[in-house]
Formats: C-alpha cells, sequence, structure tokens
C-alpha cells in the first residue's frame, strides 16, 4: 500500500474524510503512517483550525507545529482557486519538480504506509501545462478515486475513470462519500457505477456525523484496501 494517492472526482468531494480515515486506522492498526496534503488552497493562519491540513495532523495525533504544518502541506495559497491561479495571485509559481521530489522523499522514507492527498479532481491546473494527473503519473503509484453520491456523480466518476484508464494510471478503488444532498441511497449510485465498471472495487462512505473527528467512525475501510 506504499504510496497511495488520494484524488477525486471534484473539489470538496471528500478527499481528506478519506485520508484521515486511512491514516488514523493505519495508526490503529499498528502501521507506521505519513500523511501529506502538499498543495492546499484556500489556506490561512485564520481559518487553520479548519484546514484540511490541520485535521490529517490531528488524526496522526501529531502537534500542529510551524513544523509539521510544512512537514504535511509545503505549498500553501490563500485564495481558494486552482493551484496555478493561487500562485498567480501571491507572484508565484508552483515548482512542480520540487513537489515531485518532496513526494517522492517521503515515499523513500522509513514508513510502512505514505498517503499522498491531491487537490482538487484529477484534471486540476497545477501550473500552466501540469495537471494532478501528471503529478500522479510521475510518482507513479496506484491511487483512490473519492466521488460523491450528488446528481451527476455517475456521469463525473465514469469520466474521470476513463481519463485514468487512458494515461495508464492504477485506481485501486472508487470510494462514494455520501454527498450531503444525495437524489438517491448512496448503495444505489454505488450499484449504477459498479456495473459500468466491473473491474474496480466501489466502496460506500456514508455521511459522517462529525468532521473534526470523522477519522474515527468509518471501521474497516482500512482493511478493504489492503
Amino acid at each position: 500500500m506504499k504510496p497511495l494517492f488520494i484524488t477525486a472526482t471534484g473539489t470538496g468531494i471528500g478527499k481528506t474524510i478519506v485520508t484521515t480515515i486511512l491514516a488514523w486506522q493505519a495508526k490503529q492498526a499498528g502501521k507506521s503512517v505519513r500523511a501529506l496534503k502538499p498543495v492546499i488552497s484556500g489556506f490561512t493562519e485564520d481559518t487553520y483550525d479548519e484546514s484540511d491540513t490541520a485535521l490529517i495532523l490531528r488524526s496522526l495525533d501529531l502537534e500542529e507545529t510551524e513544523d509539521a504544518i510544512n512537514n504535511i502541506s509545503p505549498w500553501r495559497y490563500e485564495a481558494p482557486l486552482a493551484p496555478d491561479m493561487a500562485a498567480a495571485r501571491e507572484n508565484a509559481v508552483l515548482d512542480f519538480e520540487k513537489l515531485i521530489s518532496f513526494c517522492k522523499e517521503a515515499v523513500e522514507g522509513p514508513d510502512d504506509i505514505v498517503l499522498i492527498e491531491g487537490v482538487g479532481g484529477l484534471m486540476v491546473p497545477l501550473t500552466e501545462t501540469r495537471t494532478v494527473l501528471d503529478w500522479i503519473k510521475s510518482l507513479d503509484c496506484s491511487s483512490l478515486l473519492v466521488s460523491g453520491s450528488y446528481l451527476g456523480t455517475i456521469s463525473h466518476t465514469l469520466t474521470a475513470m476513463e481519463t485514468a484508464e487512458k494515461y495508464d494510471l492504477p485506481i485501486k478503488a472508487i470510494i462514494i462519500s455520501e454527498s450531503e444532498e444525495s437524489p438517491v441511497p448512496v448503495a444505489e449510485t454505488a450499484a449504477v457505477i459498479g456495473r459500468f465498471l466491473p473491474g474496480t472495487p466501489v466502496l460506500e462512505l456514508p455521511r459522517l456525523p462529525d468532521r473534526l473527528e470523522q477519522w474515527r467512525y468509518a471501521p474497516g475501510l482500512l482493511t478493504k484496501m489492503l
């Protein structure tokens, strides 16, 4: 399982929910785990407590120091936009090669499991010429694809999977994170997606009760990934 990239069909879908669940359950199973969200947009000091980086640190029971934040999310941008656009507003450019080196250094470390959470969806631009897809290709690792159960998710999921297949990206499983507004039961959405993608496991993640401690509410998810 080392490493595993967590990507999605879009933004606000539930990547961090999945990342924190996997990180916490891996620790509970006695594994050493490192979880990263190297690039994060919409990050401000005032709202840090609600950030994905903060949630990842808490799921690992790590002290929330400046060094710890840098070790998980070294590329932080204030504007809640695609990284290339957010960086431009700060007169910066995300260095793609440094991003890949940062991730590979983590993968080569001593941890049993390295979780790398992407930003936005599979095709979100990182730079003028690179996307999250290029990021995953450069790491040559398996991914989880997180999707929702909102209206339209089936098309978005099948399109993302077709893109992944076109570029030979191995998708270990699809995780349907139940959306706040779900027109049908999440099991029904999973069944339809599974019918079109019979070779890929489709897992259901019910909507969780408390965002700050959500990683404690999905027993067995890690086991299904191993």
